[in-house]
């Protein structure tokens, strides 16, 4: 924290450090010369760095100290395997709540995406994270505040890592929700303390979400965002990636339908990234008690809607079970559909009422 402090020294400086001497002890115990000579550190920069004894540093570690923040260096014992491989893994991690963080996926996507894929994402991760997969993300509206509430409802395991300071809320509309993740979850940030939410430090933010997990799922991107920088992140780090399928004429799903294009992996469901990345997590949800199918229905629609149960199937899946045409399936789901005893879900999913 005396090195992440120092005026001058920012993140990528802070990182040529590390590889240059290989340890923040060997840093510290450097004098000017021998900082400039192997990392090229400006002098001015070196006798900035505070002394361990600073009134200014102690007071901030005590702050964090207080709110339960650890500080999580690279080369600690406990600083995650996977971000430790990336490309630039960040030197300093502020962390508050559960650590060691456990493998997870990241979920990433539109802080304007639709009421469907906001409903579908917390599905997902609700899945996801009650069989025990971490669900990693970053606290923005939309899907972000999606995946970190569904792994919330299964009282499961999510980490927001934060463009800003942990000791700051951004958007302060998830204050709630930055607490919840706090007391039951996981807060991480490479930002020093008190650094507001600039946009610069999101896409370094980023390589973080997408360093600490095994895959990325993008829902509802368009071409030009913060979610696709983390796609291309993921495939830097030889990530899997995901994608949620969305309405061509949709411009926050321009992104994700050409990720789909460019071999994506398409996700309806939460057991195509278990069967994937998790098979020996999948377990399937109990099913929930339904009414019985209306004897008063044509033996056909009988024949279709007993295919449907509480979780969603694809039409492709129920004409393959029903042996009928997909003509016939399609009139029929809108049948029960107009009768309120089916549900039609994204991705031509449906399930029973």
């Amino acid at each position: 924290m005396r090195l992440h402090l120092t005026p001058g020294l920012g993140q990528r400086r802070l990182s040529n450090l590390y590889q240059a001497f290989g340890s923040v002890d060997e840093i510290l115990a450097a004098d000017p010369v021998t900082l400039y000579r192997r990392a090229r550190l400006p002098k001015n920069i070196a006798l900035a760095i505070p002394p361990a004894d600073c009134s200014q540093l102690l007071r901030t570690a005590g702050e964090l100290a207080a709110e339960g923040v650890q500080l999580v260096c690279r080369g600690n014992d406990n600083y995650p395997d996977l971000l430790d491989a990336i490309h630039d893994p960040p030197v300093l991690l502020y962390v508050r709540g559960r650590f060691p963080l456990p493998e997870g996926l990241a979920v990433v996507g539109s802080r304007r995406a639709s009421p469907d894929n906001m409903r579908l994402v917390r599905d997902i991760c609700r899945e996801l994270a009650a069989c025990d997969i971490p669900i990693v993300s970053g606290l923005a509206r939309g899907i972000d505040t999606a995946a970190h509430l569904g792994a919330l409802d299964a009282e499961g395991w999510t980490a927001a890592v934060l463009g800003c300071g942990i000791d700051r809320i951004y958007p302060q509309e998830n204050s709630r929700l930055f607490q919840k993740i706090a007391a039951e979850g996981t807060l991480i940030s490479e930002q020093p303390p008190g650094m507001p939410p600039k946009a610069g430090n999101f896409p370094s933010r980023n390589r973080i979400v997408s360093g600490l997990s095994r895959g990325v799922l993008v829902a509802e991107a368009a071409v030009r965002s913060g979610s696709l920088i983390t796609a291309d992140f993921a495939l830097e780090q030889g990530r899997e990636v995901f994608a949620l399928p969305g309405p061509v004429q949709r411009p926050t799903c321009a992104g994700t339908n050409a990720l789909l294009k460019e071999g994506a992996h398409l996700v309806t469901e939460a057991r195509d990234i278990i069967e994937l990345l998790w098979r020996k997590n999948y377990r399937p949800p109990s099913p929930e008690p339904l009414p019985d199918v209306d004897e008063n229905l044509s033996e056909t629609d009988r024949k279709v809607a007993r295919q449907l149960g509480s979780s969603p199937l694809h039409i492709d899946e129920i004409v393959r079970k029903s042996g009928l045409t997909p003509m016939e399936v399609s009139a029929i789901l809108l049948h029960l559909e107009l009768q309120g005893s089916v549900v039609q879900l994204p991705g031509m999913r449906y399930q029973r009422a």
